[in-house]
C-alpha cells in the first residue's frame, strides 16, 4: 500500500488507522510517501535511508523522510527545473510585482512581510493567517 496524501501548507490527515492494519495480510508492506508531512498512516514514524524500515502489526512500514535524497543528482535537477524559473522572477521584479505577475507564485507563498499569508499553514500551526493580497 502506498499512502500519498498532500494538504499543501498543512499536516497529511491520517487516513489508515493502526486497527486496519489487522486486517492486512501477514507480510503486506506500506509505503507513506506523507511522512514528511506527519504521514497519513497513523503507525507511520519518519525513518531514514539506512534503517527505513520497522514492522507494526506484521506490517512492513516503510517511512524514509526526503525520499528523492536516494537519488541526489536527479532529484536535485527536477527541483532545479521547477524552481528556477519561479527564483528568476523575483529576482527580476522583486516579490511584490513577481506576485501581481504570477499567480501561481502569490499563491504558493507562504509568509510575506512577516505574515503567514498561507490559510492551511496559519491554521496547522495555530497562527494567525492575513490574506496576501491585502499586503500587495
Amino acid at each position: 500500500m502506498v499512502g500519498a496524501v498532500l494538504v499543501p501548507g498543512a499536516a497529511a490527515p491520517k487516513l489508515v488507522t493502526r486497527e486496519m492494519l489487522k486486517d492486512m495480510p501477514r507480510g503486506a508492506v506500506i509505503v507513506d510517501v506523507a511522512v514528511d508531512q506527519g504521514g497519513c498512516i497513523e503507525t507511520t514514524k519518519p525513518t531514514t535511508h539506512s534503517q527505513p524500515t520497522y514492522y507494526v502489526e506484521n506490517v512492513l512500514h516503510y517511512g524514509v523522510t526526503n525520499m528523492p535524497g536516494a537519488v541526489p543528482r536527479t532529484s536535485t535537477f527536477a527541483l532545479t527545473n521547477a524552481t528556477l524559473p519561479l527564483a528568476l522572477k523575483l529576482a527580476r521584479y522583486g516579490a511584490e510585482e513577481a506576485f501581481k505577475r504570477d499567480s501561481h507564485l502569490k499563491n504558493g507563498a507562504n509568509t510575506y512581510k512577516g505574515k503567514v499569508v498561507y490559510e492551511a499553514v496559519a491554521t496547522d500551526q495555530g497562527l494567525g493567517y492575513t490574506a496576501i493580497d491585502k499586503l500587495l
